[in-house]
């Protein structure tokens, strides 16, 4: 096991992806990639990024941003807690560390949003600590290289692992050592299919490729089944305008905007009823696409209408949002994609 590092380095040297947060890599970028990368892919993050740094370019600019500002710029990348954490632990980092991210894995973790994983990013690849940054991908790759059949998803596996990779961490390379075990992941030893050991720059020395399971690790206990929920999404339109309702201030996709959005797959009977009896004056409704969305404990089964209602003050707790303000000022989430998506069509 003492020939993965300069293996792995080597490879990673040669193969790495070119990304804006390594060309540029500052704390303050590769914590706000690490925090936009969990739970979405690279490519999807990468505009959002991009966007990000060129409007707040500095911990300071992020901590002064206006909340709905900030809402807007992480608009359709999902997991909106994430967004109102990085604010919060800006706002720290101004109070108490002049603007600057510690360099200690332990301080760092005290911020909102920061984890071990994202300590461990951080510190080792900003300020070369030699910790370890242990995500997804890093747990399926050890779990092959070391043919470990316990489950990943239990604490005492994930210590075993991470205790394990950090033992082969080279010391004058920690940052670039987590980061190609991540990328091996990310590109190689891929999740959900057959990993790719032909262009794997550790397959003599992975011990699942010669056993013949890799494929079967890691373990993982089974994930309990999503709660289904069915809504319809009305689209009421008046005057080039789309009604929308800010959500709760907590709980899923809090503080968001969103059309009306009622329980149940209603029929257009129901659905002008339901209308009606919030004091608008409905026409005839237009089907729009059926629609899904996952969220990590639920799924929502939405059914669509697009509805004219003759023009009237919005009710209470609704607003009358231009088209401008869908684009500058209304975050409205990635669940509506779908209706989002019509709606730039037809205002």
């Amino acid at each position: 096991m003492e020939n993965i590092a300069p293996a792995l380095l080597a490879w990673y040297d040669a193969e790495k992806r070119v990304l804006p947060f390594r060309t540029v890599s500052t704390p303050y970028r590769v914590w706000v990639s690490e925090i936009m990368l969990q739970q979405t892919r690279v490519a999807a993050a990468l505009p959002y990024f991009e966007r990000f740094m060129e409007e707040l370019p500095t911990v300071a600019d992020l901590a002064a941003c206006p909340p709905e500002r900030l809402t807007k710029l992480w608009e359709g990348l999902g997991y909106y807690s994430r967004a109102r954490n990085l604010q919060k632990a800006a706002q720290i980092l101004v109070e108490q560390y002049g603007g600057q991210l510690p360099d200690d894995p332990a301080l760092l973790q005290k911020l909102p949003g920061i984890g071990p994983y994202t300590a461990g990013a951080i510190a080792s690849i900003s300020f070369g600590k030699r910790v370890p940054a242990v995500d997804g991908n890093v747990l399926r790759v050890a779990s092959r290289l070391l043919l470990d059949e316990g489950d990943v998803t239990t604490p005492a596996v994930r210590t075993r692992l991470t205790q394990a990779v950090q033992a082969m961490q080279p010391p004058d390379r920690p940052g670039d050592y987590n980061q190609a075990l991540m990328e091996l992941g990310a590109l190689v030893c891929v999740p959900g299919g057959p990993p790719l050991c032909d262009a794997c720059p550790l397959a003599g020395l992975c011990r699942a490729r010669a056993a013949g399971c890799a494929q079967q690790l890691p373990v993982k206990a089974q994930a309990k089944p999503r709660r289904a929920v069915d809504y319809t999404v009305v689209l009421a339109t008046a005057q080039s305008a789309v009604l929308l309702c800010q959500r709760p201030a907590k709980g899923l996709l809090a503080g968001l905007w969103q059309p009306v959005m009622l329980e149940g797959s209603l029929d257009e009977a129901a659905v002008c009823a339901a209308l009606k009896a919030m004091g608008l004056a409905p026409g005839e409704p237009q089907p729009l696409p059926n629609a899904k969305h996952v969220f990590s404990h639920l799924e929502w089964h939405m059914t669509g209408y697009r509805v004219p209602v003759a023009p009237c003050p919005a009710p209470a707790g609704f607003v009358w949002a231009q088209k401008d303000q869908l684009e500058s000022v209304y975050a409205v989430p990635g669940a509506f994609r779908v209706y989002r998506d019509v709606l730039k069509k037809c205002l």
